[in-house]
């Protein structure tokens, strides 16, 4: 992408993060707020919340004072079965390091909350092969999409001034925001990418630096602001460079409702930037250079593929011929709820419920106009299996129509909407151990591909199955 010369933007930086001191509510307060701590991280082996248990009593002592380390390994087969652009298996995982501290249990001060959290990918995935372009495995975009490699995600402090009030700073991972009860962790629910949260946010960094406004008015009820870098990445740890090109401002709230006394939660949330960025809008000739240097942080990268097709099928736009187009002014807009809609008597956090998820954006630097998910999902009420999750669920990602219409048009190649289907039931084998059936049926919104003699092949539906491995250590 191209970014605009640093001095363009220093007084709405500086406004804005003044008037915000930002947020991330896309990393929304929990990612630094204290774990639970059990009474012992010890006990049998079957039983310990952790494989390694207490430490001959060093994290017993660690967790009374506030400070909770932990160590988890998410591994994942994965392959696809039929359709898409071809027929194969794959291993990749992620492994992440956190880091909790709360000051008031250490001795300190009260209302201080240190969170760190770091990762590292290894392995490799059938996003490519699924031909999808939302990807089957949200595990394979972190820590950064594209790459093979270990980074800083999270590294943040958070102060509550009252028991309404708080403010976060530093760098900040964005994937808490978004939440939902049924379909939002990759741990243990679904793993597409569109079905894990909401897929106009595609233009949001990971992990960037920033702050939050933290309001809880009333319980139940969390409402944060916030301002972050929107070229933050995980692996670049420079601070002074942040906000070097614009900003993006969010804002979102959860609601805890209880209809008929069945739990529940609604969001609302909005998200803008100014940041300078290449407009979809474009002259045929400058398609080469919008392929090229546009990466949608949240969605797999279609450039190479269609940058072949311009070398098979117009190689005379591969030299831009025109004053390229940008925007800065981009906006999304996003709304979920989640609803039990049975629960057991006296488990309120247990049952079957339903999720709903809708989001709209600006469709001029997004390339995603349209988002929706929606399906059902369950916990622990399997007779025998209290600790088990399940879950069906589709989504559909509608594509802007000012992506790539030249090619849309002239080659038939689709790129309108995405539709997935994802089902997974997910085995609690011990406390500190998990596995996950998954199979998903995607079709892909690119429904031609070329095969190896350079011609256009049409895309089918792509079945892709895996089994999610997690264990905390």
């Amino acid at each position: 992408m191209e970014i605009p010369h640093v001095k363009r933007y220093p007084s709405r930086i500086a406004g804005a993060f003044v008037l915000g001191l930002a947020l991330l509510i896309l990393s929304g307060p929990a990612g630094a707020q204290p774990v639970d701590v059990p009474p012992t991280w010890g006990g049998s082996f079957l039983d310990r919340p952790r494989l390694t248990g207490s430490w001959f009593g060093l994290r017993d002592e660690m967790g009374k004072k506030g400070v909770v380390l932990d160590v988890d390994l998410l591994q994942f087969p994965q392959g696809v079965g039929s359709g898409g652009r071809d027929t194969l298996a794959e291993y990749s995982g992620l492994a992440e390091y956190t880091l909790n501290v709360d000051t008031q249990k250490l001795g300190l001060w009260p209302g201080g909350f240190l969170n760190v959290m770091a990762m590292t990918d290894f392995g490799n995935n059938v996003n490519n092969a699924s031909g999808a372009l939302v990807p089957p495995n949200i595990l394979s975009m972190l820590p950064q999409p594209g790459d093979t490699t270990s980074a800083l995600m999270n590294l943040t402090f958070m102060q509550f001034l009252s028991p309404k009030f708080g403010i976060v700073v530093g760098k900040l991972y964005t994937l808490g925001g978004d939440n939902n009860e049924f379909a939002h962790d990759f741990h243990s629910t679904f793993v597409n990418t569109a079905l894990d949260f909401n897929a106009t946010l595609a233009l949001f960094p990971f992990s960037a630096y920033g702050g939050s406004l933290i309001f809880l008015p009333w319980e139940g009820a969390q409402f944060t602001v916030a301002v972050i870098d929107p070229s933050g990445t995980a692996t670049n740890n420079d601070i002074s460079q942040a906000f070097s090109d614009g900003a993006l401002v969010n804002a979102e709230g959860r609601v805890t409702i209880k209809p008929f006394g069945l739990v529940g939660h609604q969001l609302l949330g909005f998200g803008w930037s100014n940041k300078e960025r290449l407009s979809l809008q474009q002259d045929p000739g400058n398609l080469a250079r919008l392929i090229l240097d546009k990466r949608f942080a949240r969605l797999s990268d279609p450039g190479p593929l269609l940058r072949k097709i311009l070398e098979r099928f117009f190689p005379g736009l591969l030299v831009p011929t025109q004053p390229v187009n940008t925007t800065s002014n981009t906006w999304a807009v996003y709304y979920n709820f989640d609803q039990f809609l049975w629960s057991p008597q006296g488990q309120p956090d247990k049952g079957i419920g339903a999720f709903f998820r809708f989001g709209i954006s600006d469709g001029i630097a997004n390339p995603i106009k349209y988002a929706y998910n929606v399906g059902l999902g369950g916990k622990g009420i399997v007779p025998g299996r209290p600790m088990d999750t399940f879950g069906v669920g589709w989504a559909r990602t509608q594509m802007s129509s000012n992506f790539v219409p030249f090619l849309r048009q002239r080659l038939n190649l689709g790129l309108d909407k995405e539709d997935a289907v994802e089902m997974y039931y997910n085995f609690s084998v011990t406390k500190w151990l998990n596995a996950t059936l998954d199979l998903q049926v995607i079709d892909p919104a690119l429904n031609k591909f070329l095969d190896s003699s350079g011609r256009l092949q049409n895309m089918d539906t792509s079945v892709v199955g895996g089994l999610r491995i997690y264990s905390r250590f």
